[in-house]
């Protein structure tokens, strides 16, 4: 929730974030890490990659807020609750910053391609906020991307080898902000 300033006092610093998101399992999330480790490593780009147990592609951003909304998070749930797919593989095959512009960045793995069954949940979860009255977060677009390092030298993209993984289910996540750490508040299994 966004909040003004009045004279004499200070902008609200948002907290909290909600999401909706897929993970890599334990195994896979290791094998990103070491990936992306070796990636930055390879290039001098040097610094840290995302710990493997915060490596995601991010559906849905719900927003970031000084505290919760009442209901946002039952809201959420409700349309995490209805949708209905199979389990899928998500495949990336290019590295690089969105914005190779910008002098840093996030580092991202994505596709050039596919993610066809990605898009379709996507697309799916898009109907099932807005029938839950979350309509201002269903947004259409959508970019699969998997953010490795942040605050980064931007980069071109390039190819790399494709890196796959499976996705079995589908978790609405709170997210203290600057705290590093996600608290799973749901989970809707695929199939």
């Amino acid at each position: 929730m966004s909040q003004g300033s009045l004279p004499g006092f200070d902008l609200a610093i948002p907290t909290d974030r909600l999401f909706l998101a897929v993970f890599p399992d334990t195994q896979h999330a290791a094998q990103l890490h070491a990936l992306a480790t070796k990636y930055l490593a390879g290039r001098r780009i040097g610094g840290d990659a995302v710990l493997p147990e915060r490596l995601h592609v991010t559906l849905f951003h719900l927003g970031d807020y000084t505290e919760l909304p009442p209901g946002l998070i039952e809201q959420s749930v409700q349309a995490l609750s209805r949708t209905v797919a199979e389990p899928f593989t998500i495949r990336f095959d290019q590295a690089g910053s969105f914005n190779s512009r910008q002098s840093r960045g996030a580092f991202v793995f994505t596709g050039s391609g596919g993610n066809e069954v990605l898009h379709a949940l996507h697309a799916q979860l898009a109907l099932h906020l807005r029938s839950a009255a979350l309509a201002e977060h269903a947004r259409a677009s959508f970019t699969p991307h998997l953010t490795m390092a942040y605050n980064k030298p931007a980069v071109p993209f390039e190819p790399i080898e494709p890196v796959t993984w499976p996705v079995h289910e589908v978790v609405l996540i709170h997210s203290l902000l600057g705290k590093t750490r996600h608290i799973r508040l749901a989970g809707k299994k695929l199939g």
